[in-house]
This record gives structure tokens, C-alpha cells and sequence, in this order.
């Protein structure tokens, strides 16, 4: 038994060039996509524009959602008083809202003044000035704190001074709010529903331009299944064969992003400036590209383990 072990136990020399074989196999791999420069150029580029789209729609995604913080915030909530109001109960009212811990500040707007802004901003002017009375009421104009300028928060502040005896009406419009909020969770949604379906796409791409490669190399593979090669040390080229896919292609994607993102920035910003603001395309970051970059070895790997762990297995030698 003992000399059978003896025997059976793989050599010094075997257990020290079974890492350099390992790296002799890696090499090779690259070497042996560049025997048909065509193929495998053309499944490079698929899986990294697959990739690359999902990542330039989270790049959009990321910077609409970066530009659109500062709108996420109720700006101001207009009150207008009762037109019995007199202004002193007025300024009584204000002093009790600035108490408020959700309020950050309250600005005055006398009947009068809102009368003279209507008249500059509406161009009625002349029409105005026939009035018996001034029809506009008191307006307290309240600044929630940034704590509270969340569309529900702000919806709670404007109940609770609507509460008050002396105020008619408040004001608040974030129905837009709500609504930006919900179209950048579909953006989201999409973004991963089409990262998922691609993903898919490009596992069955590597899978099936692998599975062409093992049947160009059928006999081969039986030779050497003939000659007492495992499963596995004919499986390890075809999986490094992925892992170069993965890393060609998640390079490709990163660097198609990078360019989208630059090109379409400029135009951005050019459009920004006519509107007065400024406005600059934020890229991928090294951990967003890290990611990618991971992802893309990931489904390089994936796709060509699924095909040879299928196909080699199948090819047998002939006992003829």
C-alpha cells in the first residue's frame, strides 16, 4: 500500500512545473485568438459594445441624477393669509412659523408689494390702476430646511401651517418633484433590465464562438483524451480563451464609454452655456471601471466554462 501511495504521488518536479505549464497555457491562449484575427476581433467587439451601452445609459444616468439633486428640494412655499388678516396678526404669524424646527426662513409680502410685483411681471399695469381695492392677499413665502425639502416632508410642513387660523391657502408644487423621481427610477430599471438581457447575449456569444473552436480542434482533443489527458487540462486553454475575451472586450467598453461620454459632454455643455450654466459630464470613475471591467471577465469566463464543460465532455477517442 505504502509503495502503491509512493507511486501514485505526483513528482517534485511535476508539483514545480505545473504553475509554469499554467502560465505557458495563459500565454498561449492570447496567442492562439490572434490564429483567426477576424473572429475574434469581431467577438470582442460585440461583447464590449454589449457592454458598453448599458454603461453609457448609467453614465447619463448617474450625471441627469447629479444635475437634478438641486432639484429634488422644495424651494419655497407660498401662504396667503385671509384678506381679513391685518398686519400685525400677519407679523405674529410669522414669527410663529420661523419657530418651526422644519423652517429655515420666511420671507414677508405685504398686499401691496405682491400688488406692484403683479403689475411688472403681468403687463396689466394700466388695467390694474382702475381697482377700488387691492384683490391680492398678505403672502408669507417659507424656505423649508434641507431636512424638510423632500416633496413629503414639505407636503407635512404645508399641512401643518395650513393648520394655522390665519393663513386662506398654501401653495407647494411638487407633483413635477414626484414625478422626476419616478422617471429616474425607470431610467434605473431599464439601465439594469438591459444590462441583464446583454449580459445574456454576450454569454451565449463566447459560449458559441468557443464551441466552434473545440469543434475545429475535435480530433485533437480525442488524441489527447487518448493519451490520458483529463477533462479539465483540455478545458484550462479554452477557459483562459474566455478570460482574454472578458478582458479585450471590458477594455473595448471602458474605453467606447470614455469617448461617449467626452464627445456628448462637450455637446452638452455648449448647450448649458446658452442657458447661462455651467455643466460638466462627470466619466466613470476607477471603481465604476473596475466593474466593468469584472463584469465583462465574468461573463467571458461564464460563457466559455458553459460550452466546454458541455462539449469536451462529449468528444471521445475512437477505439478503432
Amino acid at each position: 500500500m505504502n509503495s502503491n501511495s509512493k507511486q501514485k504521488k505526483p513528482s517534485l518536479l511535476t508539483r514545480v512545473m505545473s504553475p509554469v505549464h499554467l502560465g505557458q497555457q495563459f500565454v498561449a491562449s492570447f496567442h492562439d485568438l490572434w490564429r483567426t484575427p477576424m473572429a475574434s476581433l469581431m467577438t470582442i467587439l460585440v461583447l464590449g459594445i454589449s457592454l458598453a451601452l448599458p454603461a453609457t445609459l448609467h453614465l447619463f444616468s448617474k450625471n441627469a441624477e447629479r444635475v437634478s439633486a438641486q432639484w429634488q428640494t422644495a424651494a419655497e412655499i407660498s401662504v396667503f393669509l385671509k384678506s381679513s388678516v391685518t398686519e400685525a396678526s400677519a407679523q405674529n404669524l410669522l414669527q410663529r412659523i420661523k419657530l418651526y424646527p422644519e423652517v429655515q426662513q420666511v420671507r414677508y409680502i405685504s398686499a401691496d408689494d405682491a400688488l406692484e410685483q403683479f403689475k411688472q411681471l403681468s403687463g396689466f399695469g394700466n388695467a390694474l390702476a382702475y381697482l377700488d381695492s387691492n384683490p391680492l392677499p398678505i403672502t408669507l413665502l417659507v424656505t423649508p430646511t434641507q431636512r424638510h425639502s423632500q416633496p413629503m416632508a414639505a407636503k407635512a410642513l404645508l399641512e401643518k401651517i395650513q393648520g394655522e387660523r390665519e393663513v386662506e391657502q398654501g401653495k407647494l408644487d411638487v407633483e413635477w418633484l414626484t414625478r422626476l423621481q419616478a422617471i429616474m427610477v425607470l431610467i434605473k430599471d431599464i439601465v439594469f433590465a438591459l444590462a441583464a438581457l446583454l449580459s445574456f447575449s454576450v454569454v451565449l456569444i463566447i459560449g458559441n464562438t468557443i464551441r466552434l473552436a473545440i469543434l475545429n480542434q475535435k480530433d485533437a482533443i480525442a488524441v489527447m483524451k487518448l493519451v490520458g489527458a483529463t477533462d479539465g487540462f483540455i478545458q484550462r486553454p479554452y477557459l483562459f480563451t474566455g478570460f482574454w475575451y472578458g478582458v479585450l472586450g471590458g477594455l473595448f467598453a471602458s474605453i467606447t464609454v470614455s469617448f461617449l461620454g467626452k464627445f456628448l459632454g462637450a455637446a452638452i455643455s455648449d448647450l448649458a452655456q446658452l442657458y447661462e450654466n455651467q455643466f460638466y459630464m462627470q466619466g466613470l470613475n476607477l471603481p465604476e471601471l473596475g466593474l466593468l471591467l469584472s463584469i465583462a471577465v465574468f461573463l467571458g469566463l461564464m460563457g466559455s466554462f458553459i460550452s466546454v464543460r458541455k462539449h469536451i465532455r462529449s468528444i471521445e477517442p475512437n477505439a478503432d
